[in-house]
Parts: structure tokens; sequence; C-alpha cells
């Protein structure tokens, strides 16, 4: 398995972390805002990661060609 490979890999489970995490936000928005805010905030974080990533591979096959 190719570093692009695995780099994918981890940019799709990060994916499916951040959906899950903003779905537990939207959902805990009535009853509880502090929780809420918080799933917000690990999910902004998880986003950043995948933007780095896709930062990551970006370069890398731009430097392929």
């Amino acid at each position: 398995m190719s570093n692009s490979e695995k780099i994918l890999k981890k940019r799709t489970k990060l994916r499916k972390k951040y959906t899950q995490l903003i779905e537990d936000a939207y959902n805990l928005r009535q009853t509880d805002h502090a929780l809420s805010d918080f799933s917000e905030y690990k999910a902004t974080k998880v986003l950043y990661k995948i933007n780095k990533l896709g930062f990551v591979v970006h370069n890398s096959e731009a430097q392929a060609n």
C-alpha cells in the first residue's frame, strides 16, 4: 500500500468521523447546547485534518506530473 493510498484511506475515515460529529452536534442542539458546541469544535478540528491531508495529496500529485 503506497503512502497516497494510506492518506486517502485516512481521509475517508476522517470524513466519516466529521459527518458523525456534525450530525451529533445538530441532534444535541435542542437539548444540550454545551455538548453541541463541543461536538462542533471537535468536527472543526477533524475538518482541519481533512483539509491538510487534501493539501498533501494535491501537492504530491502535482509533483508527480
